[in-house]
């Protein structure tokens, strides 16, 4: 076989590949669009990391010189990204929050250990009574 015939075959393969890449990386760049407008740090960076393996994925196709999966992987992330940040900005200046992220007034607010309250009891849990042996001492 030719060098040209392997090429040939080689891009048969490949091209594919990239289209489909190009696709999943749009789809990781509608869901970290999504995580941005619900505020939800982890799933975000959790989608542009596979979004990153998408578009290295979608790579494969410009081996037969075909550009455009990788041209639709970057340009679907950029839309997203500016379209998450947009209608989060939109959803922070009406003051819509998620129903989830209440205040929590329930819980105790903390007192440093300098300023608690010294707290003495009248008995000693510990009584010695010699040198060499402790007994424990019943506190009712």
């Amino acid at each position: 076989m030719t060098t040209l015939r392997v090429a040939s075959d080689l891009a048969a393969v490949m091209v594919p590949i990239g289209y489909v890449g190009a696709a999943l990386a749009a789809i990781c760049a509608i869901v970290a669009a999504i995580a941005i407008i619900r505020g939800a740090g982890g799933l975000t960076g959790g989608a542009v990391a596979l979004w990153i393996v998408c578009a290295l994925m979608s790579l494969t196709a410009s081996f037969a010189s075909v550009w455009m999966p990788l041209i639709l992987a970057g340009a679907s992330l950029a839309a997203m990204l500016v379209i998450g940040f947009v209608v989060r900005a939109i959803a922070n200046a009406a003051g819509v929050e998620r129903a989830d992220r209440t205040v929590e007034e329930a819980l105790p607010i903390p007192v440093p250990a300098s300023k608690a309250a010294a707290v003495t009891t009248s008995k000693p849990a510990l009584a010695k009574t010699g040198p060499a042996t402790a007994s424990i001492a019943i506190v009712r």
